[in-house]
């Protein structure tokens, strides 16, 4: 792996104006994702989680404000031009989206949507290109690949469905993948088929690989670090074995209870956190989960805790000190 990041954030707000206020749905983001790596980012939904990969191609849609910095390889890609980002969307960043019905043309067929990144950015074209994406969803473990190429989507399963949109997305060979909940509309048998193959595809292809999802168990799956993510802003953040050992943020720890232990006797009731998460465009002052959480003090009513290192490779946004219950004063 190598020692310069592939992807440098830094400072990162994306902001969104409507008629109840300025909803910061990301706010001062810093982070760097190393060559190879498997990053997973954790939260609720309206954590900011999806907008930061959005962020990363520039794809928030119109109405957007992006302040700070995204640096591909150097590249600077905040303010970037249209043209820029398209030389960039595809070929060295992809991305798979969270539904492949959507993520799919219904009216064109498995293999013209497989190839047009190669048209488009490789000039590949005809019998080469078809073998390539052939070979691709040999990859991708579907079967009988040549009759699933001149398929349509609505002819193939939701999993297999899936795996074409990642052989879309790995088809240019790219830098970075980012997946955005890419096994939530699936049932949980082909759910550990996707998690295995990401892992597979990220050892042969030494791809980087950012995924979002709502559930810290699918990360522990895969994950090398996990970043946690809560009203816009990085809340935690270590590697996956000491997130789960040391979980340092009442609001990870509470995400992390909410995961059942299969090797346990379940409860008639999994924990789950209290309340409601925050309006983004109307944060209340200080600590934006002091309202939801049991260990809250006025200090974190009325100050925003930094994020900070607690340990190696592990930092933290939280007036807590040591174990959960005790506050740093």
């Amino acid at each position: 792996m190598s020692d310069a990041p592939v992807l440098e954030l830094r400072d990162l707000n994306v902001s969104y104006r409507s008629d109840s206020g300025t909803a910061r749905v990301v706010q001062d983001v810093n982070l760097d994702l190393a060559a190879g790596e498997f990053l997973g980012i954790v939260g609720e939904s309206g954590s900011g989680k999806t907008q930061l990969l959005l962020a990363m191609l520039g794809l928030n849609g119109p109405g957007a404000r992006l302040e700070g910095s995204v640096r591909f390889r150097g590249q600077e890609l905040v303010g970037a031009g249209e043209q820029a980002l398209a030389r960039i969307r595809g070929a060295r960043i992809a991305m798979v989206f969270q539904d492949p019905m959507t993520a799919l043309n219904p009216y064109l067929t498995i293999g013209t949507q497989l190839t047009e990144g190669l048209r488009h950015h490789k000039g590949v074209r005809g019998a080469q290109a078809r073998r390539r994406a052939i070979e691709l969803l040999e990859t991708v473990h579907i079967a009988e690949p040549a009759r699933r190429f001149a398929q349509y989507p609505h002819e193939l399963s939701g999993g297999m469905r899936q795996r074409v949109v990642i052989a879309m997305a790995l088809i240019c060979e790219p830098d970075v993948l980012l997946a955005d909940e890419p096994t939530t509309a699936l049932d949980v048998t082909v759910q550990a088929q996707i998690l295995a193959l990401l892992r597979e595809l990220r050892s042969r292809t030494r791809a980087a690989m950012v995924l979002v999802t709502h559930d810290l168990g699918v990360v522990s799956e895969v994950a090398d670090r996990v970043v946690v993510m809560y009203a816009g802003r990085i809340i935690e953040q270590a590697r996956v074995e000491t997130l789960f050992a040391q979980a340092r943020h009442p609001y990870t720890e509470g995400l992390r209870r909410s995961v059942a232990d299969l090797d346990a006797p379940l409860p008639e009731r999994l924990p789950s956190i209290g309340g409601n998460p925050p309006n983004l465009a109307s944060l209340p002052p200080g600590c934006a989960f002091a309202p939801r959480c049991q260990y809250a003090a006025q200090t974190c009513r009325t100050r925003q805790p930094p994020l900070a290192l607690v340990g190696a490779d592990h930092a933290c946004a939280c007036f807590h000190s040591g174990p959960l219950g005790r506050i740093a004063t």
